[in-house]
């Protein structure tokens, strides 16, 4: 049997994405064939594309995240069934280590096939249940950037009740997901941006406050507004990292899971010391943490915020937009069935 998917066969970014009939996955025993209803699109997708990924095998499948019903489960399975609507937990191999995946972990897409596809296989132990209040679409752009926000806030982090978190380019699907998340345990967020209009749309979602990072003043805005951080999650590095320091109060604690920016330039360490900063590194989030943060936005009922949707065939409009970096929220996919 044939089936639709993105294909991407050469580097050269989001234009080399082709839309293509390709056989259908082989399920393995202790694996499940999935319908997919639907995918959404990560940061990774564009740099898998720009050959910026380690491990990356052409010609690649795309996508890791997706959620749809299952059609064909292994002979091991047994802890889902046929006509179950699932969510796929896209990381691979984690491991035996709670805090830190092993080194044959991996996330769908490279180097196994992913979700921008009609079907897809993984191993039974990465589906979760759907949950009921969830729209397709809203279930598929939940799980990779759902785990690493609650990785970097929960596990990570440690955000309590009253806290004040500051969110550093507020947009993003990781980002609008570390919102709702710090919303719902009760914390003070405030964010940042460079597009008034993202800080609106942060602040209808429930944080307290925002600021223009291209004002010359931002920090010492940010610094009135919010009194100072307890926790920062940072994804972005570079010369802003200096700022998220020199706004932590004493004793707080930043998390880091990314550096679009690069490198810190010429970071204080004493700024760190002095105030007995905790710095704490993050990334993806295990399966145990992917059923936490299932549980929790099942308890606190969180619609990811969905920014535009787009058919299977029209994923390299999807991935450019994503590159351009405009969209608030996630991109999904809607597969045709």
């Amino acid at each position: 049997m044939m089936m639709k998917a993105i294909v991407l066969r050469e580097i050269g970014g989001p234009e080399k994405v082709h839309y293509e009939e390709i056989p259908d996955p082989i399920l393995e025993e202790g694996e499940v064939l999935i319908r997919l209803h639907a995918a959404a699109l990560n940061r990774r997708d564009v740099y898998v594309t720009q050959g910026l990924y380690h491990g990356l095998r052409l010609p690649a499948v795309m996508g890791g995240d997706g959620a749809g019903e299952v059609v064909r489960v292994g002979k091991k399975v047994t802890n889902v069934a046929i006509g179950d609507e699932v969510m796929i937990y896209p990381g691979l191999n984690w491991g035996n280590h709670l805090r830190v995946n092993g080194p044959n972990f991996s996330i769908l897409g490279v180097p196994k096939d992913g979700t921008f596809a009609q079907f897809v296989t993984v191993p039974s132990e990465n589906v979760f249940h759907k949950p009921a209040y969830l729209t397709w679409e809203e279930a598929a752009s939940i799980p990779l950037g759902g785990v690493t926000a609650y990785r970097a806030i929960v596990t990570r982090g440690k955000l309590q009740e009253g806290e004040t978190i500051i969110i550093p380019g507020i947009g993003g699907g990781v980002a609008t997901l570390l919102l709702q998340i710090a919303v719902a345990i009760g914390a003070k967020v405030f964010v940042t941006s460079s597009k008034e209009g993202k800080i609106q749309k942060a602040l209808e979602l429930g944080a307290a406050g925002g600021v223009n990072y291209r004002s010359d003043t931002w920090v010492k805005e940010l610094r009135e507004m919010s009194g100072g951080a307890d926790l920062s999650v940072d994804s972005i590095g570079g010369e802003q990292f200096n700022s998220l320091v020199s706004l932590a109060k004493p004793g707080s604690r930043i998390v880091t899971f990314g550096a679009t920016k690069g490198q810190v330039p010429n970071l204080l360490l004493p700024r760190i010391f002095l105030k007995q900063i905790d710095i704490l590194g993050t990334s993806s989030g295990s399966p145990e943490e992917c059923k936490q943060m299932i549980d929790f936005f099942k308890e606190h009922e969180i619609h990811p915020v969905l920014d535009q949707s787009f058919p299977l065939e029209q994923t390299k409009e999807a991935l450019i937009m994503l590159d351009k970096g405009e969209n608030f929220g996630k991109i999904t996919i809607k597969i045709p069935q």
